[in-house]
């Protein structure tokens, strides 16, 4: 079936590296991005591993780039991507790296010190130049007679309890607006309401140097007599982080001292301004390098990550690993080593040697940017086991024809379309743009599935004849009202219409009904009042139809793992069973179906019996029912004789299968007792006196075959049932000699698992194809809901005959495309997708796919580079 059907074939290599070369074969293999290396020091510590100092480095490397990037998004420079694609620079240079690095770290911390020590004395001054500012107002109001009411008691009680009047002190200052209120209040009581408190608000905000951000801030002064008082006031401003400013008394020495710090304040902006040029001509200049930086960096903390997984022999000049890689990409493995050596100038040539390992490969699927989308479908239900079935080619059809049962209609389905088509048109620039929306990253990474969803939901509305709710009149109508011959009654007139609400067409009388429509449902279904009771059943038989057809395909992949593995008593009896049943039961159902359409006609369509009742009966061998008549002669016998063979496919999974493994247990410990008795030369030759050959013994060579002169294990060998096949499992000792190891056989687990197994299939077949009765309800619940949407939000806008009619529909519309979009094609997308997405990994996976495995995760640095995972 070829690799695309089943997972790549694997092997276990080991390398074997100069240590000189070491660094750029690892390179090379990164790039190349097809080997898992496996870790050979488990029980060592990170901290001991031999290159724990080279990944230190990088990674202090890595802390110094992201500052600078940081600083880059601060000033919102854009970073340039090229699309550059770097090598990985030698160890040596290393060395330079760190050095371009440090310098562009330590100047950008000197720039950014001496910045904000600049930015805090320009504040400082800014402060006080408002304070001298507002402090002249001050001193101006409080000369006028009619503004020192608020300061005369103030006076008056120092006069009173001096005897003669004293000087006011005073503190001038900056706070927080918000601060103020609190500030206030603070100060009024604890000096006792004997301090006079003047504030006014600074206009534009200042900038904070600390955090840039920018604060508003007021301005005060605050009056007080006394030291006492002072010192409170101080501590008073202390707390409330105040910054309190000298303040000459004289009106002469404030102006001086203003003036003095205007000229101060125009030679720092110019100071500034000349620092930020400089810090933008640095960051522009790191933003151009800044993603080739970053790419040689990690690049190179992979390399010495993957390093420390190798083993180091004991002359110090080899390293040794370990690495799962696909057999078709030997050649490419060993091209990339070959090209790693020569590029570090080694003379000694790396060597690939594949191991023999009884340990289960990683399962490794390739995929391109079609297939990946269906392939993480899969994947997220589980990986698949080795060289198991891959679901995922069939799902690539299977899944967007069961959304577009469900989802059918050719209205919605081209709008999907449509933006599936403009994603993948488009997929070069989108990718370009690495938006970090998680929403449109999702969407987009499935654009082929939503693209061939919406194609194969026009085909399904198309068969239904649904677009918007409404059917479309293709090849005109199979019915007719006015026959050219039949009864009286039948030729209507006009009259006849207009008097009568509701008409039933007769399709027993001749020219009324002209036959099967040629593709898909007569239109003329969308205006019958029984339309819903036709399209039910059509609908339902439809989705039994299907469910059985999609169950009984899984059932038949099985039948390939089974003969890809070698496992006959997995075939005859497990798949035999199964499908017989399934087949006797529900393939016989669907049989009826057909027969059901294809024998009764418009004439003695009242006298066709239920197919459910019928399959009832036959269960139950209930044949006397007078309401449901037989469909055909001999019936009773066919049925019965189906229903024995379905019941004798029971005991057959259920207890002979249990029975044989049991016996070939017993055999293979008589075989293992008489192998300890007689030489391993007539081993042979009483096999052949027994008549059993080794290929049904279960001996050691199953699961294993002949690749090169070197024997790689080619799958699990274990049944979906979890039970061996053979009981004897080959390895290798420390020296190399071959041993064999038993495995325990407990026959109660193994009874216990094969009832389990029986009983979870022939429950299933029922439940599961009652399940896909989900895809008659939600293609009925779909057109309901669209015809719902029509008659509430569009018939408005084209009840109206008028001229304004024409811009209410305008706006109708609007909102009737907007609820088609977030209801119908969003919300009823998802859950149809949710519920294909069910039908796929239960009711069809469950039959043939396991999903125990674990996935290949290969060292690559794309993979690392777009954090597709965190291999350092």
């Amino acid at each position: 079936m070829g690799e695309l059907f089943r997972s790549e074939e694997m092997t276990l290599a080991q390398l074997f590296l100069q240590s000189e070369a070491a660094y750029c074969c690892v390179s090379e293999l990164g790039e190349l991005g097809m080997v898992q290396f496996r870790d050979l020091n488990p029980d060592v510590n990170v901290f001991q591993r031999k290159f724990v100092n080279e990944v230190r480095r990088c990674e202090e490397m890595d802390r110094k780039l992201r500052f600078v990037e940081k600083e880059i998004k601060k000033v919102n420079i854009p970073t340039v991507d090229t699309g550059e694609n770097p090598e990985v620079p030698f160890p040596r240079d290393m060395i330079d790296l760190e050095a371009t690095f440090e310098k562009l770290e330590n100047e950008l911390k000197e720039i950014n010190t001496n910045q904000e020590a600049l930015k805090k004395n320009f504040l400082e001054l800014t402060e006080l130049k408002h304070i001298l500012r507002r402090t002249q107002q001050f001193f101006d109001e409080m000369e006028d007679p009619n503004l020192l009411e608020e300061s005369s008691s103030l006076m008056e009680a120092s006069e009173a309890g001096r005897g003669a009047p004293l000087r006011l002190g005073f503190v001038a200052g900056v706070i927080s607006r918000e601060r103020i209120p609190t500030f206030e209040r603070m100060l009024w009581r604890v000096c006792r309401g004997n301090v006079f408190l003047r504030k006014a608000e600074i206009e534009d905000p200042l900038e904070d140097p600390a955090t840039g951000d920018h604060v508003h801030k007021s301005v005060f002064i605050i009056f007080f007599q006394g030291d006492q008082l002072k010192n409170r006031v101080k501590k008073i401003c202390e707390g409330f982080r105040a910054s309190l400013y000298p303040c000459p008394e004289t009106p002469q020495e404030r102006k001086e001292m203003l003036a003095g710090v205007n000229s101060r304040i125009d030679d720092l902006q110019m100071v500034l301004n000349q620092t930020e040029d400089h810090r933008q001509r640095v960051l522009q200049a790191a933003s151009k390098t800044m993603r080739v930086w970053f790419i040689k960096v990690r690049k190179m903390k992979a390399i010495y990550h993957t390093l420390n997984l190798c083993n180091i022999d004991v002359t110090q000049k080899c390293l040794i690993a370990e690495v799962w890689c696909p057999v078709s990409d030997l050649d490419s493995i060993q091209f990339a080593l070959r090209r790693g050596t020569e590029r570090s100038g080694s003379t000694v040539p790396s060597i690939l040697n594949r191991m023999q390992t009884q340990q289960t490969p990683p399962t490794f699927n390739k995929t391109n940017k079609f297939t990946s989308g269906f392939q993480n479908i899969v994947d997220a239900y589980g990986i698949g086991n080795y060289r198991e079935i891959n679901p995922a080619p069939y799902t690539i059809i299977t899944f967007p024809f069961l959304f577009a049962v469900m989802f059918g209609d050719m209205g919605h389905g081209l709008l999907m379309t449509c933006i599936a088509l403009y994603l993948v048109v488009r997929e070069s620039r989108l990718l370009a743009q690495k938006t970090d929306n998680e929403m449109f990253n999702m969407v987009f990474a499935g654009r082929y599935i939503i693209l061939l969803m919406g194609m194969f939901s026009v085909y399904t509305g198309i068969i239904y004849n649904d677009c918007f709710s409404k059917s479309l009149n293709m090849f005109g109508s199979g019915w007719s009202v006015r026959p050219m011959f039949g009864p009286k009654g039948a030729n209507w007139s006009f009259e006849t219409l207009e008097a009568n609400a509701a008409l039933q067409l007769d399709p027993a009388i001749p020219g009324v009904f002209n036959g099967p429509y040629p593709l898909g449902i007569d239109p003329i279904w969308n205006i019958a009042t029984n339309k819903l009771t036709f399209l039910n059943s059509f609908k339902m038989k439809m989705s039994v139809v299907l469910g059985v057809i999609h169950m009984i395909f899984g059932v038949s992949l099985s039948l390939f793992n089974h003969m890809y593995f070698k496992k006959p008593l997995n075939i005859f009896l497990g798949f035999i069973p199964e499908i017989v049943f399934m087949s006797s039961l529900f393939g016989y159902l669907v049989l009826l179906i057909f027969y059901k359409w294809s024998a009764y006609d418009v004439f003695n369509s009242k006298d066709a019996p239920s197919l459910l009742i019928h399959f009832i009966n036959m269960c139950l061998f209930n044949y006397n029912d007078p309401t449901n008549k037989p469909l055909y002669t001999g019936q009773m016998g066919i049925q019965v004789l189906l229903v024995l063979i379905a019941l004798a496919c029971v005991p057959c999974m259920l207890i002979v299968k249990t029975m044989v493994l049991r016996r070939q247990h017993l055999w293979k410990l008589h075989l293992s007792e008489k192998r300890k008795e007689t030489p391993a030369e007539n081993l042979a030759q009483s096999l052949e006196q027994t008549g059993v050959s080794s290929s049904s013994t279960g001996l050691p060579q199953q699961g294993t075959q002949k690749l090169g002169g070197v024997r790689v294990g080619n799958g699990p060998t274990e049944d979906e049932a979890g039970i061996m096949d053979h009981d004897h499992l080959s390895h290798h000792s420390d020296e190399g000699e071959e041993t064999t190891v038993e495995e325990p056989f407990d026959f109660g687990d193994v009874a216990v698992h094969q009832a389990i197994h029986t009983i979870e299939y022939c429950l299933g077949c029922i439940s599961n194809t009652a399940s896909y009765l989900r895809l008659w309800a939600l293609s009925l619940a779909h057109a309901q809901l669209s015809e719902v949407l029509w008659g509430m939000v569009m018939r408005l806008g084209l009840s109206s005959r008028s001229g304004a009619g024409f811009f209410g529909l305008s706006i109708i519309f609007g909102a009737f495309a907007t609820l088609t979009v977030a209801i119908l094609l969003v919300m009823e997308g998802l859950s149809a997708f949710l519920h294909a997405l069910r039908l796929h990994w239960v009711e069809f996976q469950n039959k043939f796919y396991t999903g125990q495995g674990f996935k290949f995760f290969p060292f690559s640095f794309e993979s690392i580079l777009e954090g597709r995972f965190d291999e350092v």
